[in-house]
Parts: C-alpha cells; sequence; structure tokens
C-alpha cells in the first residue's frame, strides 16, 4: 500500500485561525505610537508615520492569536488606541 496514491480528498493541518491588528486611533503620543507600528510593521518610519497618520488601518495580518494580542499590548503601551481581531477567510474570485 505505501506505493499507491491516495485519490481521497486531503486535510490540511494548520495552528488556527489567523488573526489581525487593526490601528484604531493614534492617540496624543504619536512618536511613541509610530515607532510601535514600526515593530509591528516591519516597515520604515516614513510608512509607519504614514499609517499611524491614516488609522483606523490593518497594521499586521496573518498571525498567530498570541502574536496579535502583543503587538496590541505594545501599540497600547504606546498610547495608541489599537484591537485584535480574526482575519476574514480568504476569499476566491468567482469566474
Amino acid at each position: 500500500m505505501p506505493d499507491e496514491e491516495s485519490t481521497g480528498p486531503s486535510t490540511l493541518l494548520c495552528d488556527g485561525p489567523s488573526h489581525e491588528v487593526v490601528l484604531i486611533d493614534c492617540g496624543p503620543r504619536e512618536r511613541e505610537v509610530i515607532l510601535a507600528v514600526r515593530k509591528v510593521s516591519g516597515l520604515s518610519v516614513w510608512h509607519s508615520r504614514d499609517l499611524a497618520r491614516e488609522a483606523p488601518v490593518v497594521l499586521a495580518g496573518g498571525l498567530t492569536a498570541y502574536g496579535a494580542q502583543s503587538a496590541v499590548a505594545l501599540l497600547r503601551s504606546a498610547g495608541a488606541e489599537a484591537q485584535w481581531r480574526q482575519a476574514p477567510p480568504p476569499t476566491t474570485p468567482s469566474p
């Protein structure tokens, strides 16, 4: 049987649903929030500043629940209003 190919459906196992981090409001401490956005997103200071000023905006996606919670905690400690949520499932374009 090891040489036979399976023709039935297969199931992929994953760690669970992905989560995303949303910056709701930058708050009064813009400089600290920009640096926190940079840590969360991995972008340059310039792009992080643009994102912080465009709030509400999704900063990161595809994270584990723990990773998203940690990112939100970092943003909140910098003075921002942020939340994490389960990312919507990917959609496939209809023909």
